[in-house]
């Protein structure tokens, strides 16, 4: 029986919740729960939720992404950037950037071997392939790191660079995957069109285009909240600002993620007040929810042999790239030892941003989009159970836990 999009996401949010508190009792987070649902709940396994019906709900992945995009741009303060300007902007470039370009790589030598897409190339398939799961892979979860920077109460220079960095890292995932869909769209395509503008022109345009829409969308919503006197209809306004600028962004083909991190950062560096942030957070957990149970509901168990491979391809990789681009970046800028030895193992958390780029690529490139899509949830899920741990184990040997912690430890 074909269950109705009311009921759907009823379901969605419930049994999501209690997935979300089943899998928390045994020390892993929320997140996994809500994913775990989705994979229970999709056509692949009980089928309670059918395919029609999950592309239907494909609007909560862009009302998450805008909310989270949002949050991200607001804790990244101008203050803390500029102390650390130096060792943050080369760990950023780099153990983004070497993330991205091995993942892509190894995976444009293995794919041929592994997949079998039909009338495929190494130039034209694998190679836009690799490098959409790479861009994607790149992102780094920054509820997860937050949320053990809290629960351990850490502070000091390797906190702030960490929480820096991870708050910079998506904005680079995030032009990485727009250089990376103007490069692999033309390849997809007849070779004849092909044109250094469409590689890398269009996508250059875009960002500028996001950036400009969300500035322009955070000083009208400045204007607009000196009018508001509550917190619910602070809410309401930021809520509509949000989605105005990411279908704005998305209308023009720009990146809504991009528009909205930039909103959110221009909030907070022109008002120096949280009022709005903690307005949006009321709908925070509610939003997860639903978007990584839905991202679960997307896993197809058809390819999972496959995709089974590249998860584990990916989260290898995607671990060695990170941990040498942060160490290398922080040689370069002469960070402090701990830094170089431990930064990257503290940006292995995989979620959000990650996910919703796979759901991004999966419907410009349907071709190959499912592949995307179940390879980078199954990292997610492996990533899940492993990067918590490592870091927390980084900010142990960093020294800055709180005593009282360490010795219940």
């Amino acid at each position: 029986m074909e269950i109705n999009l009311v009921l759907a996401i009823g379901i969605i949010i419930v049994i999501g919740f209690l997935g979300g508190l089943a899998i928390e009792k045994i020390k892993f987070p929320r997140i996994t729960g809500y994913i775990l649902v989705g994979i229970l709940f999709s056509p692949s396994l009980l089928n309670i939720i059918s395919a029609e019906t999950i592309e239907n709900l494909n609007i909560i992945t862009d009302i998450g992404l805008g909310i989270i995009a949002f949050l991200i741009g607001g804790s990244l303060h101008i203050e803390s950037l500029s102390k650390l300007g130096k060792s943050i902007t080369w760990i950023t470039t780099l153990e983004s950037i070497v993330g991205w370009l091995i993942v892509g790589l190894a995976l444009t030598c293995i794919a041929p071997f592994i997949l079998n897409i039909p009338n495929a190339s190494l130039v034209h398939t694998y190679f836009p392939l690799a490098f959409v799961i790479g861009a994607a892979a790149c992102a780094t979860a920054p509820a997860a790191v937050m949320a053990i920077v809290h629960e351990y109460k850490a502070s000091g220079p390797f906190t702030t660079t960490l929480l820096a960095v991870v708050g910079l890292d998506d904005a680079v995932a995030v032009i990485a995957f727009a250089l990376t869909i103007g490069i692999s769209k033309p390849l997809m395509g007849d070779i004849n069109t092909f044109s250094l503008f469409e590689m890398l022109g269009a996508p250059l345009i875009h960002i500028a285009e996001s950036i400009a829409i969300g500035s322009l969308a955070g000083f009208i919503l400045i204007y607009i909240v000196r009018l508001v006197k509550t917190s619910d209809l602070l809410l309401v306004i930021s809520f509509g600002m949000i989605m105005l600028c990411g279908g704005i962004s998305e209308l023009l083909g720009s990146s809504a993620i991009l528009a909205n991190m930039i909103l959110g950062f221009i909030i907070i560096n022109k008002t120096r007040d949280n009022k709005i942030f903690l307005a949006v957070e009321n709908t925070e957990e509610i939003i997860y929810t639903m978007f990584f149970v839905l991202a679960g509901l997307h896993f197809d168990l058809g390819i999972i042999k496959v995709t089974g491979i590249l998860a584990l391809l990916i989260t290898i990789t995607r671990y060695i790239g990170k941990y040498f681009g942060a160490r290398v970046g922080s040689m370069i800028s002469h960070a402090p030892k701990e830094v170089k030895k431990y930064l990257g193992l503290a940006l292995l958390p995989q979620a959000g941003v990650s996910l919703g780029l796979a759901l991004i690529g999966k419907n410009i490139f349907p071709a190959f989009g499912d592949i995307i899509v179940n390879s980078i949830i199954a990292s997610v899920i492996i990533n899940e159970l492993m990067a918590p741990m490592l870091t927390k184990y980084a900010l142990f040997k960093a020294g800055e836990t709180n005593p009282i912690n360490n010795k219940r430890e």
